[in-house]
C-alpha cells in the first residue's frame, strides 16, 4: 500500500542531524520499498524556506526520485468540502492539509505525518493514518 508522507516528516528526514526519529526511519523504509507518494504541494512546503542555493539543489535531487502523482479538480473540490466541514465543527486546518486528507482518502493512502491535527480532522474525515513500526 503507498503512503503520503507528510512535509514535517520530509523536514525531519532532509534537516536534523542526530539520531533519526521513528518517523523518519518510516520514510527510510517506505522509500526502500516503493511505497512513498508525493504531491506538488508537499514538494514546496519542504523546499519553501531553504536559504542555501546549493542546499536547495541537493533536496531537490533527492526529491526527483519521487514524481508528483497529479491531482485532478474533484480532489480540490473535496479538500474544499473537507475544509468547510472541519471549519464548521470548529477545527481549522491549513489548505494544503485538506489536500493531503483529499488525497488520501480519493486513493486510499494512509498519511504519515507527525502534525497531531490529522488526529483531529480523523475525528470528522474517514482517514487512515500510519503510525511508524515501534510505536
Amino acid at each position: 500500500m503507498n503512503v503520503l508522507v507528510d512535509t514535517d516528516v520530509w523536514s525531519e528526514a532532509f534537516r536534523k542531524k542526530g539520531e533519526p526519529s521513528n518517523y523518519v526511519r518510516e520514510l527510510v523504509s517506505l522509500v526502500e520499498e516503493g511505497r512513498v507518494q508525493l504531491i506538488g504541494p508537499i514538494r514546496q512546503e519542504i523546499l519553501c524556506g531553504i536559504r542555501c542555493s546549493e542546499r536547495f539543489a541537493q533536496i531537490c535531487k533527492r526529491l526527483d526520485a519521487f514524481p508528483d502523482r497529479p491531482i485532478d479538480s474533484s480532489i480540490y473540490v473535496m479538500a474544499a468540502q473537507f475544509f468547510n466541514l472541519c471549519r464548521s465543527r470548529g477545527i481549522q486546518g491549513s489548505n494544503t492539509d485538506f489536500l493531503i486528507c483529499a488525497c488520501s482518502v480519493k486513493w486510499r493512502f494512509p498519511i504519515l505525518s507527525k502534525d497531531q491535527d490529522y488526529i483531529r480532522y480523523k475525528e470528522l474525515l474517514p482517514l487512515e493514518l500510519l503510525l511508524p513500526r515501534g510505536m
